[in-house]
């Protein structure tokens, strides 16, 4: 690891991948199942945990991903935002 490495991000580099689309995917299904305003806090609280990633990577990303990743994450904000209405 690098001095100006972070050592969260070198942990996230070593993440599985498979494991962490599970994981996602379990909370996903968890928030649009649970009713009421605790499903979108849940999808909220997963949008702000990406947005926390897209910053991190955003330098390295090309446009077209950017591009993808900003409408997927805008989805999930509109989910999360009909979902606690």
């Amino acid at each position: 690891m690098q001095r100006t490495q972070s050592p969260l991000l070198a942990r996230l580099a070593r993440a599985n991948p498979t494991a962490v689309f599970l994981a996602t995917l379990a909370l996903v299904l968890v928030a649009l199942f649970t009713p009421g305003p605790v499903g979108g806090v849940l999808l909220l609280a997963l949008a702000a945990a990406l947005v926390a990633l897209l910053a991190t990577t955003w330098p390295v990303q090309a446009p077209q991903t950017r591009l993808i990743r900003l409408l997927m994450l805008t989805l999930l904000v509109a989910v999360a935002l009909v979902k606690l209405l």
